[in-house]
């Protein structure tokens, strides 16, 4: 059996701009960054001639050898892909108040998981408020893309306050995870409801809202204030309960986004 090729994400940006110096239908001749010869000489150990797999977390995958240690090949044209794929559907959208620790740990599971969206929120019980290393965290999502053998990277957003942002308009449910409540309807027990009234819409752009989506918002290990929750089921989202149990933040991101994953059949 063939052995799997290696992955590479490169953004789209560099591999247009590689395009359009190069012959206009010839494979593309890519310079790599300095953190890339790293990756591929002295982590996987590639050599001069050996092949892998190029991505740009758009949905789509070509082949590439390399041409130097610094020269990347591409086998096909920019336009003719080995592989497409279409947007994940339904979209995932995992909102969660940065915890003290384990958030780089979160975005790599939710890459590995299928979410389409992280969203990074500043709540008001939350220990952490600035200085947040969003570059890190992208690689760190850029990294499990490729692990992961996704086509779709993930889009993080900025952080934002929690409070402004369960007010921004929503294309499907949108739900809160939270505890200490009577009544409090379980996540799994809906999940079915949920995903039988979501269309299976493709189309829009990426890191938009489009139909199709599903929100999910998990809270500081404090919880979310009263505002909080008042702006957020202002704003329709629905409350919801992940167990009995009280989970730490990134136990909960986890989980329930696990569920949204598992109930939507995600095979991206």
């Amino acid at each position: 059996m063939a052995r799997e090729l290696r992955r590479l994400l490169i953004p789209p940006a560099r591999l247009e701009a590689a395009a359009r110096n190069g012959p206009e239908r010839a494979g593309i001749t890519l310079a790599l960054e300095p953190d890339e010869v790293h990756y591929l000489g002295r982590v996987l150990r590639l050599r001069h001639g050996d092949r892998l797999d190029v991505i740009h977390g758009e949905g789509a995958r070509w082949t590439a050898s390399l041409a130097s240690p610094a020269l990347l090949q591409l086998e096909q044209p920019l336009d003719q892909p080995l592989e497409r794929a279409d947007p994940p559907s339904p979209a995932i959208t995992l909102a969660m108040a940065v915890p003290k620790r384990d958030a780089e740990l979160v975005w790599r599971m939710a890459t590995e998981l299928g979410a389409t969206r992280l969203q990074p929120l500043l709540a008001s019980r939350g220990v952490v408020r600035g200085g947040l290393p969003l570059e890190r965290w992208r690689t760190i999502v850029r990294e499990a893309t490729e692990q992961c053998e996704r086509l779709w990277m993930p889009h993080l957003a900025d952080p934002v306050e929690a409070r402004e942002w369960f007010r921004t308009p929503a294309a499907g449910p949108s739900l809160l995870a939270t505890t200490r409540q009577e009544g409090l309807a379980s996540l799994p027990d809906l999940l079915p409801n949920l995903l039988r009234g979501l269309p299976q819409d493709r189309s829009g752009e990426r890191g938009d809202a489009r139909p199709g989506e599903l929100r999910l918002a998990i809270g500081p290990e404090g919880g979310w204030c009263a505002e909080e929750e008042a702006a957020a089921i202002g704003a329709g989202w629905q409350p919801v309960s992940l167990g009995s149990a009280i989970l730490r933040t990134s136990t909960a991101a986890v989980a329930g986004l696990a569920w949204l994953a598992l109930g939507a059949g995600r095979e991206d």
